[in-house]
């Protein structure tokens, strides 16, 4: 299975910006599909964005054209670039990796946004 660790997490103001990282500890490059959830105090895990190994690229609706997700394979990296960031962003960020049918999950990472 692989390990995944996510950082970059904070505290920013409304507007603000913010870049999570998620590194692997094998090749992205093995693995077909990584993508970010969220999940804030008292809600369900919600998707966020999904990047395949051939650059497919999808967005929830509630982030499209203010976050970017992007995967360098050579740096065995997986980013989600925030911006404009909103109050209803707080949330703990999770990256996830699937591979041979199996789902691999971070620790996760604390995103604040409060003035």
């Amino acid at each position: 299975q692989v390990q995944l660790v996510e950082s970059g997490g904070g505290l920013v103001q409304p507007g603000g910006s913010l870049r999570l990282s998620c590194a692997a500890s094998g090749s992205t490059d093995s693995i077909p599909v990584m993508g970010w959830y969220r999940q804030a105090p008292g809600e369900q895990r919600e998707w966020v964005a999904t990047i395949t190994i051939r650059g497919t690229i999808n967005y929830a609706d509630s982030v499209k054209d203010r976050f970017t997700i992007s995967r360098d394979n050579a740096q065995n990296t997986l980013y989600l670039q925030m911006n404009n960031l909103k109050p209803e962003d707080t949330a703990v960020y999770y990256c996830y990796g699937i591979k041979d049918f199996d789902v691999s999950w971070g620790q996760g990472t604390q995103v604040t946004v409060s003035s």
